[in-house]
């Protein structure tokens, strides 16, 4: 069990380390996305054909996960392009509020009723947003933008849970990640022609980062959430991935003094959205603990 855990708190901290790449990568937001993806998704056919894990799948189904993917493509487009209006902490701080926004979307997409509890905490984050907002006008754009990616990784989180039954995870990640590559590459020309740039190839180092943001902080990731949850439970996993924006905050601090350019009214925003997510996670664990099954 300690092996799981260490295997899926590396895979949250690698993700929380994708904010700080995507800062040090020249490309703009769309071509830094195209080219993950690119590199992701031909890996991925190449690792998973001497795997032997390729399955084939109907045009019907490709089309729905492929339709997902673009979706990801999409909150990766604009959580890059948060990073890029603002900074890895503004765009990281939009991301944490995932899970309160999910708790008020999900109940939308499977007709139940929202909890008010879960709204209260939801106005609580939204709160800390407006502070974030308010005191750092400089960095609104960005924060528009990566509210916005938060919001569509909540549609993706939403879909997939729908479409996961009868499909593999590995299934799953191969056509979706093909499939978000080719509906980011029919949308790239409209995002071009609205947001032109001349840079289009990678950069000197470029290569590197996108090549550790690909294999590391997509592929190797996602193979030790996989194992991690086999032996861990999905209920541990959500509380984990709460830690992700924490991470990438605290690596955007260390690695490019970020805590200097905001203001102090930030991590005041920040503290309000932390704890309305610490008082779900300690909503959700009472509620774990009256069901009869295991503690992890």
């Amino acid at each position: 069990m300690k092996s799981a855990l260490i295997r899926l708190h590396t895979a949250v901290f690698l993700w929380g380390f994708t904010g700080v790449l995507g800062r040090a990568i020249s490309l703009n937001e769309g071509w830094l996305v195209w080219w993950r993806m690119f590199i992701t998704a031909v890996s991925l056919w190449i690792l998973f054909y001497f795997l032997k894990l390729i399955r084939k799948i109907s045009i019907k189904n490709f089309l729905k996960i492929a339709a997902i993917g673009t979706v990801l493509s999409l909150h990766w487009l604009t959580f890059y392009g948060s990073i890029k209006y603002a900074n890895v902490s503004i765009a990281l701080t939009c991301l944490s509020t995932t899970g309160l926004l999910s708790a008020i979307i999900e109940p939308l997409f499977f007709r139940r009723r929202i909890n008010f509890y879960e709204l209260i905490l939801g106005l609580f984050a939204l709160a800390g947003i407006a502070l974030i907002y308010i005191t750092n006008l400089s960095f609104s754009t960005g924060i528009y933008v990566g509210l916005i990616s938060a919001v569509l990784t909540v549609v993706v989180s939403v879909m997939n849970k729908k479409l996961i039954v009868g499909f593999s995870a590995e299934t799953i990640t191969l056509y979706q990640l093909t499939g978000g590559f080719i509906g980011l590459s029919i949308l790239l020309p409209v995002y071009n022609f609205l947001f032109p740039t001349i840079q289009k190839l990678p950069q000197q180092y470029d290569w590197l980062w996108l090549i550790i943001l690909s294999w590391c902080c997509t592929i190797f990731t996602f193979m030790l959430y996989i194992n991690a949850l086999k032996k861990v439970s999905a209920f541990t996993v959500n509380l984990t991935l709460t830690l992700e924006p924490v991470y990438g905050i605290i690596l955007a601090f260390i690695i490019y003094n970020e805590n200097k350019t905001l203001s102090k009214y930030f991590f005041l925003g920040f503290g309000l959205i932390l704890i309305a997510v610490f008082l779900q996670m300690f909503r959700l664990i009472k509620e774990q603990r009256k069901l009869p099954v295991n503690p992890l």
